[in-house]
Order: structure tokens, then C-alpha cells, then sequence
């Protein structure tokens, strides 16, 4: 897992979303080196890390980012999770509840049907599903492409029952022209016990670099605040 490392104080790890890599973080990290250690990585299959020769799983990676901490010494982090990133997000709070001190998801679903997404991204999903069933994929780039693709067609499977156990506290996010229905993004924020929601407004999907610098600075007041459990942002 190819990774970079910025700043000091506490541990804050971003996980960006599918078929990227680090730089979908470029706005945001010169704001929180300078407050917190702050941990890049290129999830599995992705970027400049490995891409094994096998189907891919959001529970696999999710335990690839618990191993990452591991290696690195470092008990518990502050995690930032964009789009697929903040599905590993989530599954990180559930499968290694010690491993999350508080976590910010936006932009993710817990599973993939028409009810999770914006009004006809199913359809064009599906339509790409379909297309590449009699295709043949011969280059390295068309396999994991196609891969990455299939990964986000099947998964997630993350269940409300699941969403009961994270303790963390956690800020759900998404903006109000997100690729995430706004109902999808609710149901998450209404499932964790210590939830706040923010509905970024004039904003699509990539809340993180569109509205860069109020996301940075109320991500920090959520990691830094007494955590209010009636206040919603």
C-alpha cells in the first residue's frame, strides 16, 4: 500500500474514493498538516499501490487501512472518508471500532440499488453493467478499471444493524446535488448512535475540493469540539 505521511500531532487518516488515489485530498491537506499527522494512502488496486489479481471486497479494504495503522504504530485515528472512502470508513468503525476516534463520510452508501443514488445513475450503471458483459478486456488499465467498476455494481453490504454498533462519533455528510440521495444519506446519519449530518449546499458529490475551505474548518471543529448529540451541523 503506497502511502505518504504530513505534519504532526494526532493521527488522521484520508481514504479517498473509487479508481483515485491521494491527490483527491490536495485541498485539503496544507490545512491539517498543520494541525495533525496526517495519513495518505492509495487503497488496494489503486493509485501507486499493489493491484492483486483478485475480485475486490470494501471489508478486505477496510482491514487493509486497520493493518496500515498497525504498521505504523499508531493506536486510534481521526478518519476522513470520501465516497468509496467513506464506505471504508465506516466498515473501519464497525470491523475495529478501536481503531476510529471520530469520522467523517461523505459522499457514501451502504449498499448499491436505485434508492441509494441521485435519480437515473442506477439506469446509467446498469447500462455500463451491460455493456461490458460480452467484452473483452485485455489491458492491465481495462481489467482494473472493470474491476473498480464491479466493485462499486456489487458493494457495499453494510446493513442498519451495523451502522448500530459504531460508536464513534461521527459526521455524515453529502452534498445537495450528490451522486448519494439525499433519503440514503438521512438513513445513514438517523442508523449511528452519535451522529451529526451536514447537507453541504451547492455542492455535488466532491464536497471536499467544491467547498475546500469550510469543509476543512468545520471537519477540524468536529474533530476538536466537546461532541454535542443533539446538534446537527
Amino acid at each position: 500500500m503506497y502511502t505518504e505521511v504530513y505534519g504532526s500531532g494526532p493521527a488522521l487518516l484520508m481514504i479517498h474514493g473509487n479508481n483515485g488515489n491521494m491527490s483527491a485530498f490536495r485541498e485539503n491537506v496544507p490545512y491539517f498538516e498543520t494541525r495533525y499527522h496526517v495519513i495518505l494512502a492509495d487503497s488496494r488496486s489503486q493509485g501507486k499501490s499493489a493491484d492483486p489479481d483478485h475480485p475486490l471486497n470494501f471489508e478486505l479494504m477496510a482491514d487493509d487501512f486497520s493493518s496500515l495503522l498497525d504498521a505504523m504504530h499508531i493506536d486510534s485515528a481521526y478518519v476522513i472518508g470520501w465516497s468509496d472512502g467513506g464506505i471504508n470508513a465506516l466498515l473501519l468503525a464497525i470491523r475495529h471500532p478501536s481503531k476510529v476516534k471520530r469520522l467523517v463520510a461523505t459522499g457514501a452508501n451502504l449498499w448499491s440499488s436505485p434508492d441509494a443514488f441521485a435519480p437515473g445513475l442506477w439506469e446509467g450503471s446498469a447500462a455500463e453493467y451491460d455493456a461490458g458483459l460480452n467484452k473483452t478486456y485485455t489491458t492491465a488499465k481495462e481489467k482494473n478499471d472493470r474491476k473498480l467498476f464491479l466493485l462499486d455494481w456489487w458493494e457495499p453490504h453494510i446493513t442498519l444493524s451495523e451502522l448500530h454498533t459504531i460508536q464513534a462519533p461521527s459526521l455524515i455528510m453529502a452534498g445537495d446535488r450528490d451522486l448519494i440521495s439525499l433519503s440514503h444519506t438521512l438513513l445513514i446519519y438517523q442508523n449511528i448512535p452519535h451522529a451529526r449530518l451536514w447537507i453541504v449546499p451547492n455542492s455535488g458529490h466532491a464536497t471536499l475540493m467544491e467547498h475546500a475551505d469550510e469543509f476543512n474548518r468545520k471537519v477540524d471543529e468536529f474533530f476538536t469540539k466537546p461532541f454535542d448529540e443533539h446538534k446537527s451541523q
